[in-house]
């Protein structure tokens, strides 16, 4: 049984860039339209259980960030051609498109989270041939992206293979350094909901691999350094990493590398 009634899909590569499709579909979670971005590389041809990629963007994004200020698909093909990391199929959906950015959290009435954990994923499942029921499905993201995937991948050990997160947002409330709207009108009812480590906690003898990393000149590394002591002194295990850079495109294209190294040496 399909789950959406129509998927408005750009099916004609010799318009779209670097061979990036679109997506767009009546969100059951959202109530509203929303977009995905999806990289299939050549490379999954004849493919049937591929691994599913998620790649979640930050406040101000879209489903076009991972790919056109990112360039995720270029870095994934060039780790495919040296063998560092599996062909795969990225999938880089929008967040809702709600104020300056989601938190890909429930508000009550748009449900931002289950539209990744539930709708995107049941949407490729419907449209690509090359992943089927059995394909693993992985997440990472970057600042509000990287606080939802180490949140999703918490919260969800049995979807999510494997997690990673940039530069991440740790804490609900850190969306306050970057969104105009105020934190009440996410309208969540719970806040330990909301949380990284809390729901690390929750789950330490059912998390999938995971790791995060930042760097040093980013505003957020402190955030990154406690959520790794925290970690460590409740022994869950991790990767953690920190690198020269800041909160920028230059950093997140560059080891976002990171992440699919790590997907691809993680169990299927």
């Amino acid at each position: 049984m399909t789950r959406f009634r129509t998927i408005e899909h750009s099916r004609n590569h010799s318009f779209s860039p670097a061979g990036l499709d679109f997506l767009t579909v009546k969100s059951p979670a959202l109530q509203s339209r929303a977009d995905v971005c999806v990289y299939e590389s050549a490379s999954l041809k004849n493919h049937s259980s591929a691994p599913i990629t998620i790649l979640l963007h930050g406040v101000y994004g879209s489903c076009w960030s991972w790919a056109l200020s990112g360039g995720a698909h270029v870095a994934l093909e060039s780790m495919i051609e040296d063998g560092l990391a599996a062909p795969m199929l990225l999938v880089m959906p929008s967040d809702g498109l709600w104020g300056d950015g989601s938190g890909y959290v429930d508000h009550g009435e748009k449900n931002f989270e289950r539209w990744i954990v539930e709708d995107v994923i049941a949407l490729i499942r419907q449209t690509y041939s090359c992943v089927d029921e059995r394909s693993p499905v992985s997440i990472a993201g970057l600042s509000m992206g990287g606080f939802g995937a180490l949140r999703l991948g918490a919260k969800y050990p049995d979807v999510f293979n494997a997690f990673y997160g940039f530069s991440s947002i740790t804490d609900f409330d850190q969306l306050r350094l970057f969104v105009e709207e105020p934190l009440e009108t996410y309208n969540l009812k719970n806040r330990d909901d909301a949380s990284v480590f809390e729901w690390m906690k929750t789950n330490k003898d059912r998390l999938p691999p995971f790791g995060f990393n930042c760097g040093v000149d980013d505003e957020l590394i402190e955030f990154n350094r406690k959520l790794h002591k925290d970690l460590l002194d409740l022994n869950i295990n991790h990767e953690y990493n920190e690198y020269r850079g800041g909160h920028t495109w230059e950093y997140w294209h560059k080891h976002l590398s990171d992440a699919l190294a790590f997907f691809k040496h993680t169990p299927q």
